[in-house]
């Protein structure tokens, strides 16, 4: 007994001492982890200096050294957003995480860094639906970061722009993602991560966020690869947005940040910064990156046309029913009022091509949303790179979901907008009656193809069905719907009708009277 007592107190310890990491040293200073699961991981380092009184709408400035070691052992809080409440969140937000399998700071092991969605309002690395376990486990370091939203992270306003070297103002969001970047770039190869092999990835506004970073040339050289779940922006700028069409200029957003520092009772940006986080009012409307002539030289379609841009390969794609997720009209009639008011001229033929059907309305009314919004775009950038690039694009669609019965609310239905995050991450429930054994194998196969593509800028590799690179002349498509299987470009007669409307609205006759 006194024998198996020492025994397991032996191994207890043998247990902590693993658990217990060496300290690993950054350029600001040591960093103490945890080690769980076989992985090294450590949460909460910061890679620039906290965005707080005068940084406050500033880019983002490196973050402090510190003395001794310091603890990453857990989440930062996430970014202030939204409206109240702010518990457990705050304006001091620039950390990122890591999950690392690397057994040495010489593995060189590929690099996936996520980049979280919320409409650039919303979001934070700390989202059990980002946990970076099983993905690393597939033989990638899995890095999260963290970026202002809302009022924070993109108010434009013309005395920031005035203050601001560069004469331009907002986009703070995005050049704190350049600014992680550019940590990384200097310290993973510490965590055991190769730098010259980084691929970045999100969904939504991160996929968004994604694409901006591939077309700016402040971002250059600071990833080897680009994966773009539900993301793209190659719309127009236009003073009143919608979804796919969600950029403004520089003048018209200065003029839309200085009504509201007015409307919340502030004469001057300094009087704004000297308020608590916490009371400045919400700013959805106006928290959206903008074409500022300096992280977005210009209209994403026109740099992509010109070949300028970051030419790494790609992996883009987006889900069959994204439309369900964004306010669906609740009849016929509102969807045809909604198509007018939007589209103008070519409300007519967008209707033909995507009808609302009658009585209720039809997933096709739907798909217009999921279109303009995620499709067209994810079309036009996989066509733009392979036909001006010269890497590899590899496109997608997400169509996994049950076959609901006749008469039942979902009938009809298919993936809403970013059902397929859980798939990628590998954190489906396989003990829930609600996971098929097919949600199991396409969830695998994603992460099998995410974690390759990171590794060989190629998803292919063994145990999943061959990939086909996309180009215009043969324009593959991986489905992903019950199985993994390839076929064609997803409603691509109605794509070439949302094709022409975004020609004109950028000719000179669909710029006149467009707000």
């Amino acid at each position: 007994m006194r024998h198996l007592i020492c025994t397991l107190i032996l191994v207890l310890a043998i247990a902590v001492v693993k658990a217990q990491l060496a300290p690993v040293k950054v350029k600001e200073g040591l960093i103490q982890g945890t080690f769980e699961n076989g992985l090294s991981i450590y949460k909460g380092i910061p890679f620039a200096a906290p965005p707080v009184g005068e940084l406050r709408w500033r880019a983002p400035q490196p973050a402090a050294k510190w003395d001794g070691i310091r603890m990453a052992d857990k989440f930062a809080p996430e970014p202030i957003q939204g409206a109240a409440p702010f518990s457990g969140k705050s304006e001091d937000c620039l950390y990122l995480n890591v999950w690392s399998p690397a057994k040495s700071p010489g593995d060189k092991i590929p690099v996936l860094v996520w980049i979280y969605g919320g409409a650039f309002n919303w979001g934070g690395t700390a989202e059990p639906a980002y946990n970076g376990e099983k993905l690393a486990k597939k033989g990638v370091v899995l890095v999260s970061i963290a970026y202002r939203v809302g009022q924070f992270g993109f108010l434009v306003h013309p005395e920031l722009s005035a203050e601001s070297p560069n004469h331009v103002s907002g986009n703070y969001g995005l050049m704190d993602m350049i600014a992680a970047l550019k940590w990384i770039k200097e310290n993973i190869a510490a965590f055991g991560g190769d730098p010259d092999k980084v691929t970045i990835f999100g969904e939504s506004a991160g996929g968004i966020a994604v694409s901006m970073l591939c077309a700016s040339p402040l971002a250059k050289g600071l990833f080897s690869g680009a994966i773009s779940e539900s993301g793209g922006s190659f719309g127009p700028t236009r003073l009143t947005t919608y979804p796919g069409e969600n950029m403004k200029s520089l003048h018209d957003a200065e003029a839309a940040g200085e009504a509201y520092v007015k409307g919340a009772g502030f004469s001057s940006i300094a009087a704004l910064r000297k308020v608590d986080a916490d009371k400045l009012p919400a700013v959805r409307g106006l928290a959206w990156p903008i074409v500022d002539g300096w992280v977005i030289p210009d209209d994403q379609h026109k740099l992509y046309e010109a070949g300028k841009y970051n030419d790494t390969p790609i992996l883009v794609g987006y889900n069959s029913d994204e439309g369900a997720s964004f306010s669906p009209p609740k009849n016929p009639e509102d969807y045809i009022t909604a198509v007018k008011n939007r589209y103008g001229k070519f409300a007519d033929e967008l209707i033909k091509a995507y009808p609302p059907g009658t009585g209720t309305v039809a997933k096709t009314a739907r798909d217009l949303t999921r279109d303009a919004a995620f499709g067209w775009q994810t079309w036009s950038w996989a066509s733009l790179q392979a036909n001006k690039g010269k890497s590899k694009v590899f496109y997608y669609y997400f169509d996994q979901h049950p076959e609901y019965p006749a008469g039942s609310p979902h009938e009809g239905y298919g993936s809403p907008h970013a059902q397929e995050v859980a798939y990628v991450f590998g954190l489906l429930d396989a003990s829930s009656q609600q996971t098929s054994k097919t949600d199991l194998e396409i969830s695998d196969a994603m992460s099998t193809y995410w974690t390759n593509f990171a590794k060989y800028s190629d998803p292919n590799g063994v145990g999943v069905p061959k990939w086909p690179a996309f180009s215009t002349a043969r324009p593959v498509v991986m489905y992903f719907s019950q199985t993994a299987h390839t076929g064609p470009v997803p409603d691509v007669k109605s794509l070439k009708v949302l094709d022409a409307y975004f020609k004109w609205r950028r000719s000179p006759d669909g710029k006149t009277g467009v707000q």
